[in-house]
């Protein structure tokens, strides 16, 4: 029986594994429950499972001839916003369906005959707080890898349902949150103090004069800015946070080192001190051609020349490029999957055609094969 056969068979298992992982929706760091429900599918295939201390994370592997890996990786969390007035973790960026697909491409795998290489799955947690990736590594889950692939719904606004891109160039992101101290004072006598809102209002509008070299798009603006308690005297403090974006890492670390610059700058001019950290770094992606080739054979093979993309710019952002960002020399991509998803990634209200949950896992499947065919150095 090939892979194809078996998936079609498993239709309504494969859709009613999503409703399950949608209903368990948990946070970054707390997927106790998704690790748990995913763990024990895989244990029943005869799958060997790897835990970790201190985190919900783990690997899974079907062993082959050799020792080299082929690997997926699949997110796990979900993100905390306000759904019909209500805080609470939701699946509105597609994590869910990213565990359906790997874990029914593992289980279908398991089904065929050995592989020449080990095939691992990679389920990580906390890919929202840009964390889950560099955990990851930390335990090992990149040793003996020679392939790593992944997938990520997009919106019907970048591609539309029955159509895969191989590769989603994703930019870079990062966050500057920092705290302005200046000097209290009254209102009435303001030439004795030093006003944080002031000193943020010259901020803003210095990094609106950043410019990166050799970049096409970038982006450094505000996103928080707090300070007072009263209408009748100068606060002490005013806290910030900017946005930072840019189209790659090159042109990411050009921006953080203005930024970091012109606020240096702006506390020399205005005696205020400045404190700033910088978090919620997130890389840009690095093309891989022969990760982008395997890729394309296996979404041409599953839906047809037709509809395939040759590439995916978007200017969200994913940790698993630290995977690529830190293992230089690993042949690895994302693929980009379009299932009909409105209105967007992280809107409270995202739904998507579940059918894409089928060809996804054909994709992926089919992904797998293909770098288990190649004779990896």
């Amino acid at each position: 029986m090939n892979y194809t056969t078996i998936i079609d068979q498993n239709r309504d298992i494969i859709l009613q594994t999503y409703e399950d992982l949608h209903q368990l929706a948990e946070p970054s760091w707390k997927e106790e429950q998704t690790s748990l429900y995913l763990r024990k599918r895989l244990l029943e295939a005869g799958l060997e499972v790897r835990t970790f201390e201190g985190h919900f994370g783990f690997i899974a592997e079907i062993k082959g001839e050799s020792n080299k890996v082929v690997a997926l990786r699949a997110d796990m969390d979900a993100l905390m916003q306000e759904v019909d007035g209500v805080v609470k973790a939701n699946h509105s960026c597609g994590h869910d369906a990213h565990s359906t697909l790997v874990l029914h491409t593992a289980l279908t795998l398991a089904k065929l005959e050995k592989p020449k290489h080990t095939y691992r799955f990679i389920f990580q947690p906390a890919e929202e707080k840009a964390e889950g990736a560099l955990q990851m590594m930390k335990e090992g889950a990149l040793n003996n890898v020679k392939f790593l692939g992944g997938v990520h719904l997009r919106p019907k606004i970048e591609i539309p349902y029955g159509v895969a891109s191989p590769v989603i160039l994703h930019g870079s992101t990062a966050t500057l949150r920092g705290t302005i101290t200046g000097t209290p004072a009254h209102a009435a006598r303001p030439e004795e103090g030093i006003n944080p809102i002031e000193v943020a209002s010259l901020l803003i509008q210095a990094v609106q004069q950043v410019r990166v070299r050799n970049s096409k798009r970038y982006s450094i603006k505000i996103t928080e800015l707090h300070s007072g308690e009263a209408s009748n005297l100068i606060p002490e403090t005013a806290r910030f946070t900017f946005d930072l974006r840019a189209d790659s890492n090159e042109a990411m670390d050009e921006l953080i080192g203005k930024g970091q610059h012109t606020i240096e700058s702006i506390a020399q001019v205005t005696g205020a001190t400045i404190s700033y950290n910088l978090g919620e770094f997130s890389p840009a992606a690095i093309e891989n051609q022969e990760a982008m080739k395997l890729a394309q054979k296996a979404i041409v093979a599953t839906l047809g020349e037709e509809n395939f993309v040759p590439t995916l710019v978007s200017p969200g952002a994913e940790d698993f490029h630290f995977y690529t960002l830190k293992n230089p020399n690993i042949v690895a991509t994302l693929i980009g999957l379009g299932c009909d998803l409105t209105p967007g990634l992280h809107h409270p209200k995202m739904t998507f055609n579940k059918e894409a949950l089928i060809y996804g896992t054909k994709i992926l499947t089919s992904l797998m094969l293909e770098a288990d065919q190649k004779t990896w150095s």
